[in-house]
């Protein structure tokens, strides 16, 4: 903000704690007479009477906020770290027009708001003049949006600026090959920049261990540069802590884990004035020390010693490479559209394999790129799309593949895939057994593509209720991909997140919250830190949690996942549709049903667009929307949900699905309150009927089943045949249940109702 000295008098006083308010300038006619008050503001950076010192500043602390936005990562467990390096990796195999990389680079920027125009056309029209370095520490949009890129994990301005991260690499290596003999074997260089409260403290945890720059890395021999433009003013920010880093290199370290750098003070921008060296990407350091620096005006000032390491020495290599040979022997464009499925960006994969599909010229390339584009359409929720390319590739696979070929266990595999998740379960149980076939005569028995079939049968079977069956199939499949895969790789957190449901489904939520949580600290490890496998975590977590009638910690988990998924997943995406579901139920366990009907009306709008008039999930709206309706006494729009809930249900589950019970139930529950006591009770039969033949003798179900049908007959003046089933609903609940737990006390008091009318 730049203020005149008397509105800033009276304003900054008032704002100064703002946390979005970074730097105010004062601009004034008399600099000694408002230096008395602003000097007592530590977000004042100075008092000027004329514009150009202004601007000098300005430039100044708009370097020291890129310097402390570059992205770090402590302890090599940052999977930023992971994928912005396989990105890289692929960026740099890729062969393409300079000239119409530039233009599609500056039509992208002339689309945004805060890029100046004038910078564009000097791009446009000089690119080829300057080095790439002299690009990259010039005065233009080229640093900060790169910079922007790399720490956001923005894909499109990643894919924009491939040209130039390719460029920028190439440059920093051929330099560093022209030095190499020139420079010393060991030498000093420094940084000086800001850091966030929350990441010193993680620093200081990692003292020891290893940090990471995910960025181009700008360093300097001079230390006083670093120290008095960067790491001191960044001490004054109420938010930040400076750091001086003293950086040790070895230039052999260097050389041999291909971390190219490069002095470019005879190449950069400022020609000799910062004594400046440029790391490439990637370059990881050992926390040697931590120390205060001893200053007057701000007890936030701290150096930090750094060594550099090679880049196999980081907890995330073992992953790293094992994702890497994932990418097997895909080009450069291929191998980018993976990596983008695996960040969560399916909408620019498509773009890219639309693009290449287009271009094959073989029936491999057209079998790989159609079967992608399923991938990338059964990851956006549009599963006939998803089904065609499959089969498309399919089609391909079986002309020009033996019958055993695994290619075409992949594509049974992901077909099983796609039928799971339109609710068409005997379809895909039926592929999914096809691919393990295949697979048991091509691959070794612990291969980890028979973990992936073994896990993809347990779903299936966990949707029709049968959950030893699905329990047995996960663990095997867990089993496998121990022995298969590193201990954090983001595929081992399926199984453990699939074992936790049938855990629920069974009414062990312990054990289903467990296995919850070890999922998702896999994916907070292995995975970036917005990607929508981490919002199903804490979606399941939020699930249990309601089941455990922990309603706050209930809300809070679906809210994260409704956040991470809205910033990465179109908005009519069927998985926004359960996070809507999932909030409005903890609403209506809280009693608070409009909010409740808001969020299963936003539920089912979605729903309504991307799935089948008859899936399964519909049904489940209709039912959640009965269910606040009944809760609010509106029981004529609760049995007209309810019964629309329970023709799709018909429809599309088997008889005996517990799905089913739950209907015939919220039917009987909707009778009972209306007095229809006959009805209620012929509904409540049936579901018990389903719930005996579908689930375990002890399930929680059960116990609420006999719970209701007791009701009733107490209502009717049964009071002997109430009493039974209300004393085997308390028997269940009380080997099932906490021993606090609200449902056993209000058994008990049930029971004792009942008795004294007996």
């Amino acid at each position: 903000m730049i203020v005149s000295g008397s509105l800033g008098r009276q304003i900054v006083p008032e704002i100064e704690a703002l946390p979005q308010l970074e730097a105010i300038y004062v601009f004034c006619g008399n600099q000694s007479v408002h230096e008395q008050w602003a000097k007592k503001i530590s977000k004042v950076k100075g008092v000027y009477t004329k514009i150009e010192p202004i601007c000098q500043a300005l430039e100044i602390d708009r370097q020291r906020c890129d310097q402390a936005m570059i992205p770090i990562s402590f302890n090599g467990r940052d999977a930023l770290f992971m994928y912005t390096q396989l990105l890289k990796e692929a960026l740099l195999e890729i062969e393409d027009d300079d000239v119409k990389s530039i233009k599609d680079l500056v039509d992208y920027c002339r689309l945004q708001n805060d890029v100046d125009e004038d910078q564009i056309k000097l791009v446009e029209r000089e690119y080829r003049d300057h080095t790439p370095i002299w690009w990259y520490t010039a005065e233009t949009f080229i640093y900060p949006m790169l910079n922007r890129g790399l720490r956001q994990m923005d894909v499109d301005i990643i894919l924009k600026m491939g040209f130039f991260i390719r460029h920028l690499h190439q440059h920093i290596t051929e330099l560093h090959g022209e030095q190499k003999g020139s420079m010393p074997t060991n030498f000093q260089v420094f940084r000086g920049q800001g850091l966030s409260m929350e990441d010193f403290e993680k620093m200081k945890k990692t003292k020891g261990g290893l940090m990471s720059f995910n960025n181009f890395l700008s360093t300097s021999r001079n230390r006083e540069i670093s120290l008095n433009n960067f790491a001191r003013p960044a001490a004054f920010n109420t938010n930040s802590v400076g750091i001086l880093f003293i950086m040790n290199i070895d230039t052999a370290i260097c050389t041999k884990s291909s971390t190219p750098f490069a002095e470019v003070s005879k190449v950069g921008y400022y020609k000799d004035k910062e004594e400046e060296i440029l790391f490439s990407t990637h370059a990881i350091f050992r926390i040697d020390r931590i120390e205060r620096i001893p200053d007057n005006h701000s007890d936030r000032l701290y150096e930090v010693n750094l060594t550099i390491v090679g880049n196999d020495n980081h907890e995330l290599n073992t992953l790293t490479a094992h994702i890497r040979k994932d990418l097997g022997g895909r080009t450069g464009l291929s191998r980018l559209g993976f990596i983008l499925i695996k960040v969560g960006e399916p909408a620019k994969a498509e773009q890219l394999y639309q693009i290449l599909l287009a271009k094959a010229s073989s029936d491999q390339g057209r079998a790989e790129y159609n079967h992608q584009l399923g991938w990338v359409y059964d990851d956006m929720g549009e599963y006939s799309k998803a089904l065609l390319y499959y089969e498309k590739s399919l089609d391909i696979c079986k002309k020009i593949l033996s019958p055993n070929d695994l290619s075409l266990a992949w594509s049974y595999n992901n077909i099983g895939l796609v039928y799971y998740n339109m609710g068409e379960y005997s379809k895909a149980l039926s592929s999914h057994e096809r691919s393990l076939e295949i697979q048991k005569i091509a691959l070794p028995p612990n291969h980890p593509d028979l973990a992936t079939s073994y896990n993809n049968i347990g779903g299936v079977y966990n949707n029709i209720s049968e959950h030893s069956k699905a329990l047995s199939s996960y663990e095997r499949s867990l089993e496998i991909q121990k022995i298969a895969l590193p201990p954090n790789h983001p595929d081992l957190a399926a199984p453990y997140n699939n074992i936790g449901a049938v855990y629920r489904n069974m009414g062990e939520y312990s054990k289903a919250l467990s296995s919850y949580e070890r999922s998702l600290e896999i994916r907070k490890i292995a995975l970036p830190p917005n990607h929508p496998d981490l919002a199903y975590s804490y979606d399941n977590i939020g699930l249990v949690y309601s089941n455990m009638r922990e309603y706050p910690k209930a809300l809070s988990s679906h809210e994260k996942a409704l956040n991470m998924l809205e910033k990465t997943l179109p908005p009519n995406h069927p998985e926004l549709a359960s996070c809507y579901n999932n909030i409005g139920l903890v609403y209506n366990n809280m009693g608070e049903y409009s909010k409740a009907l808001s969020s299963y009306e936003r539920s089912l709008e979605i729903k309504k667009i991307a799935l089948p008039s008859n899936h399964p999930d519909l049904a489940a709206s209709y039912n959640n929307i009965g269910m606040v309706y009944n809760n609010m006494g509106e029981y004529s729009k609760a049995l007209s949900s309810y019964e629309r809930s329970l023709e799709i249900k018909k429809i599309a589950l088997p008889p005996n699905h517990p799905d089913l019970a739950a209907s015939y139930n919220n039917i009987g529950l909707v009778y009972y309150n209306m007095g229809a006591y006959s009805k209620a009770l012929s509904s409540y039969e049936r579901s018990l009927e389903i719930q005996k033949i579908a689930l375990p003798p002890n399930h929680p179900d059960l116990a609420a089943s006999y719970n209701n049908i007791g009701n009733v007959y107490d209502n009717m003046g049964e009071y002997s045949k109430a009493l039974s089933f209300l004393e085997k609903a308390h028997e269940i609940d009380r080997k099932t249940l906490p021993s606090n737990h609200p449902h056993i006390a209000q058994s008990k008091r049930n029971i004792e109702r009942v008795k004294k009318k007996v």
